[in-house]
């Protein structure tokens, strides 16, 4: 790497070798490459005057690209769809006048980007499903392990560590379940020339109408694609960018949750994110044990719901059937979204692989809010025993007061408990209030509500999808 040269810290420091790949200019000039035999093969196909042996041609050099010449020739003509269509002539004379034959750039430029977003949501995908696949299983494991319900982070009733692992895992289906639906409605652009009519290979094909939408058809086909958008401008419509990056905005809301929920878990040291036997965490207090990934989640996270504005403002200043200020844009935009949500699923994966569970840290909170939270059921215990449930009502509500004041005053323990014990009114002994204490009598349907939301919804779709896994890069920072 250059030292004196900017380079984006999502390709040197975040995102996985297999994201960029995808999003690389090999990969895109090898896939502009694939199109031009597509379109070789299927106007062949359909009776243009091409042959066999041009199209062995084109594909001996399919993936033999010769960059120098294409570089030197973009110098001279600007134009860089120009200058690869000049290049794989060199290597392939006798299917140069074939190359690109009634097509204009965005027949290249537009496929080529629908097919790497498809191919990038696909390996997102992936590593979605690997989050929610660690995601249950530690669920599954902690469904039972009473904890701490916040609202406005105070203090509520009891829930699970498990329960609370569910509403994490049910915002990434609720995310794949809109990966799912762009993956299955993914359509081409196809053949549809400068101003989206056909017109070129209305040419071609000397006004056959028929073998002009077969062209559309068959080159879907061959690439893997139910279909082509039915009519377009010289693009397809940039709504399309939208929807996409739209759906990675959702995937960085729900890591953006997780990741603030890790961070103030880590600050109450019930949980911690893995902390490797050499990690420094930080330069000052050597003590620390900062949640560094969490942090870069929600920071990269921050980055994508902020970069869905770029292709929603691109889509609704296109002009006509086209302009060209989206290009620039979606030279960044997009390619940085998607490596961005790789990076956040890889470091997603990272944690929940090796979450670290405190549970007597976990109990000793419990039980410092729990005697203010039984308050009900030690009243109703009390009136069994033969007590005045309003002279009870008001006893509590004294030394709760009293007690709150010890904690909150004094920094002393909660005293609430012995405070009843030890009023004749409520004739309870201190092993009576203890069994009330019992946290699982407080967590109610929680451990089954795991046990029947994984089972039943999220199961089935990791099973559905187990060859479709995808793990996540080892951090390099």
């Amino acid at each position: 790497m250059d030292k004196k040269t900017y380079e984006t810290p999502l390709n040197s420091r975040y995102a996985s070798k297999e994201m960029k790949e995808i999003f690389s200019p090999d990969k895109k000039f090898k896939t502009w490459r694939k199109l031009w035999i597509t379109l070789a093969k299927a106007e062949k196909e359909l009776g243009l005057n091409i042959t066999e042996e041009q199209i062995q041609e084109l594909e001996a050099f399919a993936n033999d690209i010769n960059y120098k010449e294409a570089e030197e020739r973009e110098k001279i003509t600007r134009h860089d769809v120009m200058a690869h269509i000049y290049a794989y002539g060199l290597q392939c004379p006798k299917a140069k006048g074939i190359i690109h034959l009634g097509a204009t750039s965005c027949y290249v430029g537009d496929n080529t980007d629908i097919i790497v977003m498809k191919e990038a949501l696909e390996l997102v995908k992936g590593k979605v499903l690997s989050t929610i696949d660690n995601l249950a299983k530690f669920a599954l494991e902690y469904r039972e392990l009473p904890t701490l319900g916040f609202t406005h982070f105070q203090a509520a009733q009891l829930t699970t560590v498990g329960k609370r692992a569910c509403l994490w895992i049910q915002d990434l289906m609720m995310d794949l379940e809109q990966i799912d639906f762009a993956l299955d409605n993914f359509k081409l652009l196809g053949s549809k020339g400068t101003t989206g009519t056909q017109a070129s290979f209305m040419e071609l094909f000397e006004g056959d109408n028929e073998k002009v939408k077969e062209l559309d058809k068959l080159i879907a086909k061959k690439l893997g694609f139910k279909g082509v958008f039915s009519v377009s401008g010289q693009t397809y419509s940039r709504k399309l960018d939208t929807m996409i990056l739209n759906i990675l905005s959702g995937i960085a809301q729900s890591c953006t949750k997780f990741s603030n929920d890790m961070r103030l878990l880590q600050h109450l040291k019930e949980m911690e994110e893995p902390f490797e036997k050499g990690q420094v965490g930080s330069s000052a207090m050597a003590y620390k044990r900062n949640p560094m990934r969490s942090e870069r989640m929600a920071g990269l996270a921050r980055y994508i719901m902020v970069d869905v504005l770029n292709p929603a403002i691109t889509a609704s200043t296109q002009w006509f059937e086209r302009t060209l200020d989206d290009s620039s844009n979606k030279r960044i935009s997009i390619p940085e979204a998607f490596l961005a949500t790789d990076a956040i699923l890889n470091i997603y994966i990272n944690i929940t692989e090796n979450f670290v569970v405190y549970p007597k840290v976990i109990e000793k909170h419990i039980m410092e809010e729990l005697p203010f939270m039984a308050t009900e059921n030690i009243m109703m215990d009390a009136v069994k025993q033969g007590g005045d449930r309003q002279e009870l009502h008001e006893k509590i509500r004294e030394h709760s007061m009293e007690s709150a004041k010890v904690v909150k005053v004094e920094g002393k323990e909660n005293d609430l408990i012995s405070r009843i014990a030890n009023d004749k009114s409520f004739n309870l002994s201190i092993d009576e209030l203890n069994k009330i204490l019992n946290p699982k009598n407080f967590i109610g349907r929680a451990p089954m509500q795991v046990l029947e939301y994984i089972n039943e919804e999220v199961k089935p779709v990791l099973e559905k999808n187990k060859n479709k896994f995808t793990k996540g890069s080892e951090l390099t920072v």
